[in-house]
């Protein structure tokens, strides 16, 4: 297995978010080549993508650092593995790689969400280090956002 940052985004990389996110959300965006050149070229994002043995696309994570007044802070997002590659260290290896990038670029911290429904996922993040911190989480919906 091997984990790379994406430069380029191509039409292979294309078809395996087309098959991974629905196995991380039923109601996930299918990117596009455009937004996931976004993704990838975006100051402070690291897009990282995981190949099997014979250079499949298995799995990926998104990490954000960031620089506020307060602190340079690191946030993963979309960790998915593909659903025949899981429970062989994908998405530990990918979880590690981004905590060193975050560590290099500067972040003190780095956070992620996982919902209660993903017990793999949290066993996962526990034992790479993760702890629990207790926070409300308040969500603006920009879509649902009315005028009044």
């Amino acid at each position: 297995m091997s984990i790379e940052v994406v430069s380029d985004v191509e039409q292979e990389l294309v078809d395996a978010f087309a098959r991974l996110m629905p196995q991380y959300s039923p109601g996930a965006r299918l990117p596009t080549a455009r937004q996931l050149a976004e993704v990838a070229q975006a100051p402070g994002v690291v897009l990282l993508i995981a190949r099997d043995a014979v250079g499949f696309i298995v799995g990926t994570l998104t990490l954000v650092v960031f620089p506020t007044p307060g602190a340079t802070l690191g946030y993963i997002e979309d960790v998915v593995v593909d659903e025949r590659a899981r429970g062989q260290g994908v998405g530990e290896a990918l979880v590690k790689q981004a905590l060193q990038i975050s560590a290099e670029r500067g972040a003190s911290q780095t956070d992620l969400l996982s919902g209660n429904h993903r017990p793999a996922a949290i066993r996962l993040y526990q034992r790479v280090g993760f702890q629990r911190f207790e926070t409300n989480v308040w969500r603006y919906l920009h879509d649902q956002a009315t005028e009044g």
